[in-house]
């Protein structure tokens, strides 16, 4: 007899009888990936559902949003409204928080998320996805504002992401492990089909935007200089280098058969701190990839200990395979004592 799939709800229930799983943040996750499934139908359907093209507005950060992002937004947005599970929302596409209406009820965490990651790659039918974050809301808060998401990335109480590729997959983790559910389109319902992922301390895979390596900073010039060295140089073996524009399936790889994705501060960017959204997609991200035995940098700390100082905030980013970090980090040390 065939071990029967665990479905997204069988799994929580059982993390919940672990004591890993409030029932309002079990609510919360189930209310998120219904959501997910929703986006993906919209993505799915692509031009024959007229959501292709740029949606003629922009997003706090000044970037031009596809109709795509504002309606993957009005879905995640309506979605949590009401359930009684979250006190606020924060967008990647919002300048400010949205906390719950007064005609809800009101829970106890606050949820992040970048609704529809790597949005350029939408109308070449690429893989896209979603982001997500949960915090508790501060205790004896009642009417959320953007100072009471600003906490480390360590305090998470859940992060995870969805992606809409060949298949839709919902990648979790509640602080236990990185888990992979995969979307059955037929009965309407994520399955899990990998427990505990793992990714290999070394690799020979990287991921980064080479098109910015003349605005880099010297000690990702050497780094990167050096994994194009090969086998004769100084690393010693051959790199292969992989890039698809969208976080969620560059780190989904690093997630599946391990690598590094970068991506550093450069001159282009620095101004503003780096390339990459700290609560909306490198702290979910860094924190997959720790539950999943790898690591997360800024190239100079921990990821996940940044203390954010506002809501919008960017980072530098190197996440994946833990030794590749290491090695990462330490070009930048090295640098630094110079």
């Amino acid at each position: 007899m065939s071990k029967p799939h665990v479905s997204l709800t069988r799994f929580l229930i059982e993390e919940g009888r672990e004591g890993r799983v409030t029932p309002d943040l079990r609510l919360l996750i189930e209310v998120v990936a219904r959501a997910c499934k929703s986006i993906s139908v919209a993505v799915g359907k692509g031009a024959l559902g007229g959501v292709l093209g740029d949606a003629g507005s922009g997003n706090v950060q000044g970037e031009a949003q596809k109709k795509l992002d504002v309606l993957s937004n009005e879905i995640l947005l309506e979605a949590n409204a009401w359930g009684g599970h979250l006190a606020a929302c924060a967008s990647e596409e919002m300048e400010h928080c949205f906390p719950i209406p007064d005609a809800h009820p009101r829970g106890n965490f606050l949820l992040l998320f970048d609704p529809l990651d790597g949005s350029s790659n939408i109308d070449i039918n690429a893989s896209v996805g979603t982001i997500f974050s949960v915090l508790r809301c501060p205790d004896g808060v009642t009417n959320p504002q953007d100072a009471h998401f600003l906490q480390a990335g360590n305090t998470q109480v859940a992060a995870g992401y969805c992606l809409y590729g060949p298949s839709t997959m919902l990648v979790l983790t509640l602080g236990h492990g990185t888990h992979a559910f995969t979307l059955d389109r037929e009965q309407g319902s994520f399955v899990l089909t990998r427990r505990n992922l793992s990714i290999p301390e070394d690799t020979q895979e990287f991921a980064v935007n080479a098109s910015n390596q003349r605005h880099w900073e010297p000690p990702m010039q050497a780094y990167v200089d050096d994994l194009l060295a090969g086998k004769t140089g100084p690393r010693g073996k051959d790199f292969n280098m992989r890039w698809v524009a969208a976080m969620v399936a560059d780190v989904h790889r690093v997630l599946t058969r391990g690598g590094i994705f970068t991506y550093p501060v450069d001159e282009k960017c620095r101004e503003k701190g780096g390339r990459l959204r700290l609560m909306y997609e490198a702290n979910p991200m860094a924190l997959l990839v720790e539950q999943a035995g790898g690591a997360a940098s800024t190239g100079r700390g921990r990821l996940l200990d940044v203390l954010p100082t506002s809501l919008h905030q960017r980072v530098p980013v190197f996440l994946g395979s833990r030794g590749e970090v290491a090695a990462a980090v330490g070009y930048h040390a090295r640098h630094a004592l110079r």
